[in-house]
């Protein structure tokens, strides 16, 4: 898949500003941004739902403006949201779809009961979708999504909203889908998900397409290393905050854990009398590293904001 100088407008918002991608087969390859960042509308052009404003776009050859049938011959999409039938069992479900897609009746009850049982959810097959926690409807989802299995599947923030034990089945599914052949467009504003799962990344805000590479290469393009800090009095992280700053002059993030910070530091040598300013001052650590940054700060070094900051603009757009 490859485009060039993609741009879609809405009213007075530029929800894509000129996005390039060249993405290769076999991948997954991750766009990871916060919301309103002209993720989903990407996609939703990829995939022939939104006609281009300008530029191009091309998926396996096939021009997504002049050839849409034959892009849609190749892909598929799942959504931000389960678009299952909700009065619907899992089986009723997958087999509708199958019929729709060609299948005989034998040969629709078949694929839905392989797929049930490729995603967990045979136990829950005689069920109506409405009854499914929102795991279950994730699954069932992409399970739908691959009735045929395409050549390309656009995953659309396929774990927003889930828990770990959830998102971790997802991003099991996602790796079984490319080993099987299929390439993957994923989006994301979860950087350990990028982290886990992509083999390259394009890092998109406001419309553009501000990085690209693997994670390594992303993390590396910082160039410095990370500290990172655990505390074991969170009461005590503003104190820390204060002295970390001071001592390594650089700025301090303070993580979504209540009691970790980080920060980018040239010169590692400072680090060790960090650690002994703060035992001075009495802030008890529990643990800390020194490595490469996480993926979360390149966001914010390339940003200027952390990568779960929340833009309305594409919402409204969409």
């Amino acid at each position: 898949m490859e485009t060039a100088g993609l741009v879609k407008v809405f009213g007075d918002t530029r929800a894509v500003d000129g996005v390039d991608l060249r993405v290769p087969a076999g991948v997954v390859y991750g766009i990871l941004g916060p919301n309103g960042a002209g993720k989903t509308t990407t996609i939703r052009m990829l995939a022939t739902l939104l006609r281009p404003d300008s530029g191009t776009a091309r998926v396996f050859g096939h021009d997504v403006v002049r050839e849409p049938d034959a892009v849609r011959s190749r892909v598929s999409l799942t959504g931000q949201f389960a678009s299952v039938d909700e009065n619907l069992t899992g089986t009723e479900n997958l087999v509708m779809l199958a019929r729709l897609l060609g299948h005989s009746w034998a040969g629709a009850k078949a694929r839905a009961a392989e797929l049930l049982e490729a995603f967990d959810l045979t136990e829950a097959a005689g069920r109506h979708a409405r009854t499914y926690s929102g795991g279950m409807r994730r699954r069932l989802d992409i399970a739908a999504s691959i009735v045929v299995t395409p050549d390309l599947i656009f995953l659309d923030e396929p774990t927003a909203g889930l828990d770990p034990r959830s998102r971790n089945q997802v991003w099991e599914i996602v790796r079984a889908l490319v080993a099987a052949g299929t390439t993957v467009l994923l989006t994301t504003q979860y950087l350990d998900e990028a982290d886990q799962l992509a083999d390259r990344i394009a890092v998109i805000d406001h419309g553009r397409v501000i990085a690209e590479g693997t994670s390594g290469e992303l993390k590396s393009s910082v160039g410095s290393g990370a500290v990172h800090v655990r505390l074991a009095d969170a009461g005590r992280r503003g104190e820390a905050e204060q002295v970390l700053a001071k001592t390594l002059d650089a700025a301090v993030h303070l993580e979504s854990d209540p009691v970790a910070l980080s920060a980018r530091v040239s010169d590692p040598e400072r680090v060790a009398h960090a650690l002994a300013e703060l035992s001075r001052a009495g802030v008890a650590v529990t643990e800390f590293s020194l490595g490469q940054p996480s993926l979360d700060e390149v966001f914010l070094a390339l940003t200027g904001r952390p990568a779960e900051a929340t833009d309305t603009a594409e919402k409204g757009a969409a």
